[in-house]
């Protein structure tokens, strides 16, 4: 019997040698990913990294380490890796280099403390929606059962260990191709209504310019899809707050009363957040009492619907959209008529919400696995809690590794790539014709939103392909989802264990060639 259903307590992140080992986890980490992001332009995903590493250090002939051999304490190692390398990158020293770009660097002090603060609510509205109607425990998060996978099969061994050492060895080799496996992983364990969409959308906004001669992204057409979409995905949930009842997805329910409870709190720290933020920038004192309070509460939406709309696209396709929301919302604020200096901050503070709440997601997702699917109430949520401590820990170790770092890394030209795009675009400012293209192209988005459904968020993962200028990843959707169909057809239900089993394989050898070839680029 494995450890994680023979044992039901659970250890704390704070014991010394969980605790020690988290901190130099979050401090690589947070290295890792602040390279990748200033070199490459991309962050990866740690989190089957820190799970190999937990395996390995628990493989180590020492006493003193013997107490890793735990599944739940190398699921909170490898949590706080994952926290501190999203958290790190893509949620504070990207918005602190984007006043940098617009020579305020006296700007900067006031975005990473606003930045940090909505991370930290962002990390705990997950924490505390998880396993609602809207995300669920039973939900997909393909991430994350590639992470719980990886950890069970080192724990167990034979014949499911081997079937996910050869699909990680083809997924190695796939991305050496340049073949995306991870999407192809994804395939083989998301909703197929959504992940068609998604495919469409790939395939879509890769071949427009040579079959339509048209470039969707320069004529805003993905973005005014999510739009669309994404204002019917927050009806939709709506829908589930008004629902009382108790949630089915998995053993820990969290109630639509529980839920709208929640956003609420997480909205209303976003507004404190957002105040604090233009008073500690000056802005205050230099826009009129109205025009400061409808910024502060744009703000406070764009960051709540931003990390939804990132979270809804994580969970069903693995990939989130975190840097086009920021952009959506920066021109949806420059067609309001914010100044730059504010504009500047809300890019940053958008930009700051999405990525931890869904990478928590896939972490949380998981530790549900490790922890039994939720047949033990109790285990869950310790775990759970020990989670999001872990979480936390990885954050505030990148957070101090950020501060010291970014003057010497912004001095020598090393900034996200995409901050430059948001600079770019603020001072590109708005035009009519922007403002009726984002209209024109809401519809379509809000009709196939509402016709799919919240079960299957087709607007949303429609947009989120439309976003990314990957037509091979488009190819090898669709290729992923006819075998799903020809290997259900051929075993039915009988093929489900085996596929979600080699789908970890696919995205951890993705995950782990990815970040090696990321790597090497970045010396």
């Amino acid at each position: 019997m494995s450890e994680a259903s023979g044992h039901r307590a659970h250890p704390s992140i704070f014991e010394p040698l969980t605790l020690v080992l988290g901190v130099a986890l979050a401090l690589l980490g947070a290295i890792i990913g602040v390279q990748l992001l200033t070199r490459v332009g991309i962050t990866p995903n740690s989190s089957i990294i820190g799970a190999i590493l937990a395996i390995a250090l628990a493989r180590v002939p020492l006493a003193v380490l013997r107490p890793l051999g735990s599944l739940h304490r190398q699921n909170l190692l490898q949590t706080v890796i994952s926290g501190a390398t999203f958290g790190g990158a893509n949620a504070l020293l990207l918005p602190v280099g984007i006043p940098w770009l617009m020579g305020r660097p006296d700007l900067i002090p006031a975005m990473l403390g606003g930045v940090f603060l909505a991370t930290l609510v962002d990390v705990t509205l997950l924490y505390r929606v998880f396993d609602s109607r809207s995300f669920p425990a039973g939900g997909l998060w393909p991430s994350g059962v590639a992470t719980a996978e990886v950890l069970i099969a080192g724990d167990e061994g034979g014949g499911r260990a081997r079937l996910l050492a050869a699909g990680g060895v083809a997924g190695g080799v796939g991305q050496l191709f340049g073949i995306p496996m991870d999407v192809f992983g994804v395939c083989w364990i998301g909703n197929v209504w959504a992940l068609t969409m998604f495919a469409l959308g790939l395939l879509f906004r890769g071949y427009a310019p040579v079959v339509i001669g048209v470039d969707l992204g320069e004529q805003f057409v993905p973005h005014g899809i999510m739009i669309g979409a994404g204002l019917v995905a927050l009806i939709q949930m709506v829908a589930t707050v008004r629902d009382r009842g108790p949630q089915t997805a998995g053993s820990v329910t969290v109630a639509g009363r529980g839920f709208g409870r929640a956003l609420l709190g997480g909205f209303g720290a976003y507004v404190v957040i957002a105040a604090l933020l233009a008073v500690a920038a000056g802005i205050a004192t230099e826009m009129p009492p109205g025009a400061l309070m409808a910024f502060v509460v744009f703000a406070a939406v764009a960051a709540l619907v931003s990390e939804l709309v990132v979270g809804l696209s994580a969970m069903h396709a693995g990939w989130f959209p975190a840097f086009a929301t920021a952009l959506i919302f920066l021109v949806i604020g420059m067609l309001l008529g914010f100044p730059r200096v504010p504009l500047a901050l809300l890019v940053g503070f958008t930009a700051a919400t999405g990525p931890a709440f869904a990478d928590m997601g896939y972490d949380l997702k998981a530790g549900w696995i490790v922890r039994g699917r939720g047949e033990d109430p109790a285990l869950e949520r310790a775990g759970r809690r020990q989670q999001y401590l872990a979480e936390l820990l990885g954050l505030t170790v990148a957070g101090a590794f950020v501060l010291l770092v970014y003057p010497r890394l912004f001095a020598a030209d090393l900034l996200p790539p995409v901050d430059r795009v948001y600079a770019a675009t603020i001072a590109a400012g708005a035009s009519p014709e922007l403002a009726r293209s984002l209209l024109v192209w809401a519809v379509p988005g809000a009709v196939v939103q509402a016709v799919g459904g919240a079960s299957r968020q087709m607007g949303i993962l429609l947009a989120t392909g439309l976003l990314i200028v990957n037509p091979v990843a488009g190819w090898t959707a669709a290729a992923a989802l006819v075998a799903r169909g020809v290997l259900r057809r051929r075993w039915g239900d009988a093929a489900e264990g085996p596929m979600y089993v080699a789908a970890g394989g696919f995205i951890a050898g993705s995950a782990l060639v990815g970040f090696g070839i990321g790597a090497w680029r970045a010396r």
